[in-house]
């Protein structure tokens, strides 16, 4: 028996999230299938990010465990041959039977994306999310500066969220534009549940002038959800990367 990690990259447009639902097809349950028929046996992969339905990856990280005889790193190549063109694993490799996706010291990096312009432009559709008010950049970097640092993100945090802390280290938080896009980039130690949307939203009410940069620390400190901005759409957010230190 041997561990494979799988670094794996989609458009989650047409899924229900990474997670297996019973009300949609996902990403995991179209792993789960694909590497079940390559292999001969019954494979559960175990993700490090459970992404929401309409969410993309460019690199999500899942283990299974297997008996295969198959090289760890040509399964990338045989399971790209059936999985849809929506879904690419972009590498694959042997780790320690122990080693967990989930529990390893990482860190990761979110994009979220705003379409900043009159009109729609329907290429960018399902990867960026449109919003026809002006939004000032400079302030939105301002805001954002707030939260790098160790806080507590509770008012960033879906309510109902199930987390034994609230707190969360963001080592960076950017936004730039290029040309009609928009890009919120966060790296941290980890993130509460919508917390990136949430963030995103918070940011777009600054950029638009409902909130002013100087009320993040007020924000952070209430730890009351209804105290941040709205949740941004789904679509606009594309896990960047995890960077984890050894494995």
């Amino acid at each position: 028996m041997k561990r494979i990690k799988l670094t794996v990259a989609y458009d989650g447009t047409n899924y229900n999230g990474w997670q297996i639902q019973p009300n949609g097809i996902t990403i995991e349950e179209v792993l789960n299938r694909e590497l079940s028929r390559l292999l001969g046996e019954e494979i559960a992969v175990t993700g490090a990010s459970r992404t929401d339905a309409g969410v993309h990856s460019l690199g999500n990280v899942a283990v299974f465990d297997t008996d295969t005889k198959m090289p760890a790193d040509k399964i990338a190549f045989a399971v790209n041959r059936s999985l849809p063109a929506d879904i690419v694993v972009q590498g694959s490799c042997e780790v320690p039977r122990d080693w967990h996706p989930r529990y390893q010291k990482s860190r990761k990096t979110y994009e979220y994306r705003i379409l900043n312009r009159t009109f729609r432009m329907p290429t960018r559709r399902l990867d960026t999310y449109f919003y026809h008010y002006p939004l000032d950049v400079e302030r939105m970097r301002q805001a954002s500066s707030y939260l790098v640092g160790e806080h507590d993100f509770k008012s960033f945090c879906a309510v109902g969220a199930q987390v034994r802390s609230t707190v969360r280290t963001l080592y960076a938080c950017d936004v730039e534009r290029t040309g009609d896009v928009i890009t919120i980039r966060v790296t941290g130690n980890g993130f509460l549940y919508n917390m990136v949307r949430i963030i995103a939203g918070t940011l777009i009410q600054v950029g638009g002038g409902q909130l002013l940069p100087e009320q993040m620390p007020e924000i952070l400190e209430a730890r009351e959800r209804l105290a941040a901005g709205p949740t941004a759409p789904a679509h606009g957010l594309t896990m960047m990367e995890i960077e984890y230190g050894t494995v």
